[in-house]
Parts: structure tokens; sequence; C-alpha cells
């Protein structure tokens, strides 16, 4: 049974796949510059409901992309590459994350919020205040990441892979780490057996770890048994749910994955940490979410 479901599993992400390139070949070919592209514009081009599901993706990143570019510039200091970025909305189309960046800039309603290298593509400079200036974008980038150390951390319920309730009241009263990630997520795929390792170092002095996975918020192919089979892959124990848009929100609009949030026993956040990061800094900031 197992492998009947990885078989039509798979058979569903290669579809997906197809539909996919032939919609970003299409942009490639088709992007104007000062022309906005408009939902209306391809669905009559794009019209069965597997091309109708890629388009709507599509379209929700591209109102992401300047938040997560100001976030991982605001909160690392560089600016990600288009791997990088690739990685974080799970493009697989090779050139995917260029087209995108060229639908934003042939658009007059987006600011100019970032400067390309021409042979590359690369981005070479980051506007963030253009962002944060922007009514679109302004409110939300400023949410994501506005200091959040020394705030109390947000409550939450959200469901158990299991299906089962989980909320913050399950961790009241102990340091623990709110885990934004997606599965497969390539940064993620790096943390978590720095994760694993570190909770069960240290797990003995009260400290835990709760996972809020993104794949069905982000409308990723990734089934319950491909789940299952991640976790026990890298031998996670701690506790997962799927993320809500109501959590998302009120952590912030998160938008990049990984996030993590290090909470003490008072409910305080003493850290926010994205994309990947290394073992000692994790467990600098699981030590200070120890600490009386």
């Amino acid at each position: 049974m197992t492998r009947w479901m990885g078989i039509v599993l798979l058979s569903a992400m290669l579809q997906q796949a197809d539909t996919e390139t032939r919609i970003i070949n299409y942009l490639k070919a088709n992007v104007r510059p000062g022309q906005a592209v408009t939902v209306a514009d391809l669905t009559r081009v794009f019209k069965t409901p597997e091309e109708q599901a890629v388009l709507s993706r599509l379209f929700n990143t591209f109102f992401k992309v300047p938040m997560t570019v100001a976030q991982i510039y605001t909160q690392t200091k560089k600016i990600p590459t288009l791997r990088e970025l690739s990685d974080q909305f799970g493009f697989r189309v090779p050139g995917e994350m260029d087209v995108v960046l060229r639908v934003l800039e042939s658009d007059p309603r987006v600011p100019k919020f970032m400067t390309r290298d021409p042979r590359s593509g690369e981005i070479t400079k980051v506007d963030v205040a253009a962002i944060q200036a922007d009514p679109n974008f302004g409110r939300l980038i400023e949410r994501s990441i506005a200091g959040w150390e020394g705030r109390p951390a947000p409550v939450f319920t959200i469901k158990s892979f299991s299906g089962s309730p989980l909320s913050s009241t399950q961790v009241k009263g102990q340091p623990h780490l709110i885990y934004f990630w997606f599965t497969n997520c390539p940064p993620c795929v790096q943390s978590t057996p720095l994760l694993v390792a570190l909770n069960a170092k240290y797990a003995a002095q009260g400290f835990k770890i709760m996972g809020a996975n993104a794949d069905h918020l982000l409308e990723l192919p990734y089934s319950d048994a491909v789940r299952a089979e991640y976790m026990k892959k890298h031998g996670v124990t701690f506790t997962e749910g799927h993320l809500t848009p109501q959590m998302q929100a009120d952590y912030g609009g998160v938008s990049v994955f990984p996030t993590m949030f290090f909470v003490n026993r008072k409910g305080v956040i003493v850290k926010q940490m994205v994309s990947f990061q290394d073992k000692a800094t994790l467990e600098s900031a699981i030590q200070a979410a120890l600490k009386p």
C-alpha cells in the first residue's frame, strides 16, 4: 500500500511539474516591461483545474516575494540568492525564480525594491524602505521583522499530524521552540538533524520543540505518508502540527522557512531566527530560553 501511494504521489508531482513548466515557459516568452501580468489574462490560456491550481500558487508567491527578500535581508544582513529564494518557495522549474522576479519588475504597481545583475539575474541591492513604504507590503513586512524578542509568544491552536488538538497551553511554563518549516525545504533539511540532536540534549532540562509544518498552507503536494517518512528518516520525535493561516498571521506572517521562535518559561520570546543556523547558534538560543 505504501509503495502504491508513493507511485501515485510521484505521478501527481510529475504532472504538476509538467504543468508548472509550461506556464513558466509561457511567462518567459510573454512578460513585457511595464505591463502587469494578470490572472484574467492567464486563465484565458490555462483553463484546466491543474493549471488553475498552479496559477493560484504562483500568484500567491508574487505577493510574498518582496516580504521574503526583505525579511531575509533584515534578519541575516545578506541578500538571498535565486537558489535560496527558489528553495523558500519550493520552485523546481529551472529559471522559475527569475521569471517570478521579472513579473514583479514588469508590474508598474509593484515598488522597485531591488536591483539585479543583468547577466546573472542575481539580486545585488534590496531597498527595504521601499517595501515598507508600499501600502500593500509595508504593514506585513513591518510585522514580520519588528522586534519579536522580549514580546510574549502568541497563543495558538492547531492540529497535530494525527489530527488531535495541539496548542500553546501544552508548553506553558516550559522553555520551548516554535519551529516553522515545510517538507523537503533545503534549509529545513539542514536544520532538522541539528534540532533532533539538541532536543535530545536539552529535553531533560524541560526544553521542548513544537513544529508547525506549512505544507498545507503553501499547497505543497506532500501526503501524510511522505511527512511520516521524512520524520522517520531524520529521527524527529518532537511534536508536530499543521500551520494555519491564523497562526501564521499571529507570528508576523511568517514567509521564510525555517523561522524559529525561542520562548522562555514566562512565555516571552528570547530569540527569533530565520533560515539555516549552525548548531552553536541554535544551542545559544536554547540556553537563553532555559535561563531562569
